[in-house]
C-alpha cells in the first residue's frame, strides 16, 4: 500500500523525532511538531494505521511509537532518491559553473592588468567556516564504500572508505542517518569532541567508519579552500624603472610565477566594512619581495559565504585613485555577473 502525504508527512516527523531524541514519540508531540493542524485523536487514527502497516512499532503499552525498519527503509529511501537527485543536479551546475567561472577570472585578471597597466592578481571564490550540507555513504563493493559530501556554496568531495566487512542495508541506512542527523549545518570547527563521542557510542563496533568520515569532511572542507590564483601583467613590472632592475623584477616575477606565494595577500581577517580595500605600500606589504612596491587589495562576495580577492601589484608612485575605482567597479560587476548566471 502507497502511503498518502498525510501518512507520509506524521511518520517523517516521527522518524525524526526519534532520531533526535530516543523516545518513542506520541501523538501530542506529532501535533506540535508538524504543520499540519490535525488533532491528537486523528494523529492517533493515522498512527494505528502505520502501525497496522508495519512502519511503526509500539515498544511497550502506554508508549508512544518508535520506527519499525520497514519504516526506516521507507524514510532513508526516499530521503536518499532525493539526495541522489541533488547531487547529480548539483555537480552538473557546478561543472558548468566553475568552468564559466575560470574562464571570467581569469579575463577578470587580464582586464585589471590592461586597465591599470600593473601587475594583477584575482582568486577563485572559497567559503570560510565552511558547513555540511548532507553526506551520503553508498555500497561500492563488500569491502568498500564511498562518501558524499556536500558543503555550503554546493562544494561536493567523494571520500573512498575501506571496511573490514560488508555492511548490510539495514546498517547503512542508520549510519547515513545516524552521521545526517549530528553533522548537517555544522563546520569543521563546530564537531566537538562530545558530538563524535555520541556518534561512535550510536555507532557501535561501526565507530571506525564515523571517525573516518568526519577525517573526510574536514580533508574536504580543506580541500576547497585551497586557492586557485589567476594573474596577470607581470610584464607591466618592466614599465617602472624603480622596479625593473633585475633583482627586484625577478623576485615579483617569480612570486606570481609561483602564485601559492601571493596568498599572503589575501585578509585573514575582514578588511574595511565599508569598502573591503586593502592598501599595502612598501615596508607594509606582507610578501617580503613586494616591499618596493605598493599593493591594493579588494574582498569581493559572491553569496552563501563565497570570497575571493583581487589584487594591484605596482610601484609606489601609483594612480592610487584609479585603483581604487577599478577594483570597485570590478567587484560590483562580479557580483552582479554571478547573481544574472544564478537566475
Amino acid at each position: 500500500m502507497q502511503l498518502d502525504e498525510r501518512k507520509l508527512t506524521i511518520l517523517n516527523a516521527i522518524i525524526r523525532n526519534y532520531l533526535e531524541t530516543g523516545e518513542p514519540v506520541g501523538s501530542r508531540t506529532i501535533s506540535k511538531y508538524t504543520d499540519l493542524n490535525l488533532s491528537s485523536a486523528t494523529i492517533r487514527n493515522e498512527m494505528a494505521d502505520l502501525e497496522e502497516l508495519g512502519y511503526i512499532v509500539q515498544p511497550h503499552t502506554s508508549a508512544g511509537r518508535i520506527p519499525s525498519d520497514k519504516g526506516y527503509r521507507l524514510y532513508v529511501d526516499a530521503m536518499m532518491a532525493q539526495k541522489d537527485q541533488e547531487v547529480r543536479e548539483m555537480k552538473e551546475l557546478l561543472l558548468e559553473k566553475e568552468e564559466k567561472m575560470e574562464q571570467l577570472l581569469k579575463n577578470a585578471a587580464k582586464a585589471l592588468a590592461v586597465n591599470t597597466n600593473y601587475a594583477s592578481m584575482v582568486t577563485a571564490p572559497s567559503v570560510k567556516g565552511n558547513k555540511v550540507k548532507f553526506i551520503q555513504l553508498s555500497r561500492v563493493d563488500a569491502h568498500q564504500l564511498v562518501a558524499v559530501i556536500v558543503a555550503e556554496g554546493n562544494m561536493i568531495k567523494n571520500n573512498m572508505l575501506t571496511i573490514p566487512e560488508p555492511l548490510d542495508d539495514e546498517t547503512l541506512l542508520k549510519l547515513n542517518m545516524l552521521l545526517n542527523t549530528y553533522l548537517n549545518g555544522l563546520s569543521i570547527e563546530e564537531i566537538n569532541l562530545n558530538i563524535i563521542t555520541k556518534m561512535k557510542q550510536q555507532a557501535g563496533i561501526h565507530s571506525d567508519i564515523v571517525s573516518e568520515v568526519i577525517d573526510a569532511v574536514a580533508a574536504a572542507i580543506q580541500e576547497g579552500n585551497d586557492l586557485e590564483i589567476y594573474t596577470s601583467g607581470t610584464n607591466n613590472i618592466f614599465k617602472y624603472p624603480e622596479l625593473s632592475d633585475q633583482h627586484r623584477a625577478s623576485e615579483i616575477i617569480s612570486t606570481f610565477e609561483e602564485k601559492q606565494m601571493l596568498q599572503g595577500l589575501i585578509p585573514q581577517t575582514s578588511a574595511d566594512e565599508e569598502t573591503g580595500i586593502r592598501v599595502y605600500i612598501g615596508e607594509e606589504s606582507p610578501i617580503s619581495s613586494m616591499k618596493d612596491c605598493s599593493v591594493v587589495t579588494a574582498t569581493y562576495e559572491l553569496g552563501e559565504g563565497m570570497k575571493g580577492t583581487i589584487g594591484i601589484v605596482g610601484p609606489k608612485r601609483m594612480d592610487y585613485e584609479k585603483v581604487v575605482d577599478t577594483l570597485k567597479d570590478l567587484m560590483q560587476q562580479l557580483e552582479r555577473i554571478y547573481t544574472s548566471k544564478k537566475k
